[in-house]
């Protein structure tokens, strides 16, 4: 890798600070944002824009073709698109910057695909089987069972999940407390199986797996550690592998499902947008274009002249 200019390093480091403490984004969105501009940096020095406060539409036009040529994705170069507005847009915010060259960058438009998701059958399938193994599993099928309970009850993220706290649920009012994106606190309701799932591992499993040093972390691993991402995408692999027929999906995948059925169960999409935690309405809308592609499907294959 090429050196990077003083005045591009000297940039990106500043904006660095800005996405950590004063956007509050997590840091697998403050690496994301990084990526992107080094790349935008490298580009610019081969042209030798030594300075961000040169750039110009054209150069950051030029970098998008390269990345093109380079055979990147379309959502790569999408985000990369985005990046490079928010840090034009940042550039000239804070004198860095005279004119904002990035504010006619267009984004290539992105093929969306659909995301998979879980019929009710097989959720069924999998959050039974799961209470199943509960009873024989000890603590740790408790956990587990009120894990998938509550991915499919509220469709938190994962990062969300593993954030919870003791305290973060509301038993009686049957609410969790979240922590989403950009330090944004939302409260999502659960139903009654999730609340049952939750009130036997917060009483007869939790207890068993409480360490000093566990804290008020809500999921706790076998050493009394507060649960990590990984271990939670483990689980959900795991006991999807039991179900037949079942797509090998990640806790995302049970994000997506909860989203899907409780579309097509009729909630309005403004509720699922605030129970998600999408900051754009936007986000919400494709899981409407997955309620539709399934019940075209759905036609396809029961209709005599479809």
């Amino acid at each position: 890798m090429e050196e990077m200019a003083e005045a591009w390093a000297e940039a990106l480091a500043a904006f660095e600070r800005h996405l950590r403490h004063e956007r509050g984004l997590s840091e697998h969105s403050v690496r994301a944002y990084l990526t992107d501009l080094s790349t935008l940096a490298e580009h610019a020095g081969r042209l030798r824009v030594d300075d961000p406060r040169h750039l110009t539409l054209r150069t950051l036009r030029s970098h998008l073709a390269t990345q093109q040529t380079l055979g990147r994705a379309r959502t790569t170069l999408a985000r990369r698109a985005t990046s490079t507005r928010v840090f034009t847009a940042w550039l000239v915010r804070t004198g860095r910057a005279d004119e904002d060259a990035g504010a006619l960058l267009a984004s290539p438009k992105a093929h969306r695909e659909l995301p998979a998701a879980l019929s009710r059958t097989e959720v069924r399938d999998l959050l039974d089987a799961a209470g199943h193994r509960a009873r024989s599993d000890g603590p740790v099928g408790l956990r587990d069972h009120a894990i998938l309970e509550l991915l499919y009850a509220t469709g938190v993220r994962v990062g969300e999940l593993c954030g919870l706290d003791v305290d973060d649920v509301d038993h009686a009012r049957r609410l969790v407390r979240v922590m989403g994106k950009g330090a944004k606190e939302r409260s999502v309701p659960f139903g009654a199986p999730a609340a049952e799932a939750l009130q036997a591992w917060s009483s007869a499993g939790r207890p068993h797996l409480v360490r000093d040093g566990s804290g008020p972390a809500l999921w706790l691993g076998v050493r009394g550690g507060r649960l990590d991402v990984r271990a939670v995408r483990a689980v959900v692999h795991d006991r999807l592998a039991d179900v037949d027929g079942a797509p090998d999906l990640g806790p995302h995948g049970l994000r997506h499902t909860a989203a899907t059925h409780l579309l097509e169960g009729g909630a309005d999409l403004r509720s699922v947008q605030e129970i998600l935690g999408h900051a754009s309405l936007g986000t919400t809308q494709i899981y409407t274009h997955v309620s539709s592609e399934r019940l075209r499907a759905a036609y396809r294959q029961a209709h005599p002249r479809a």
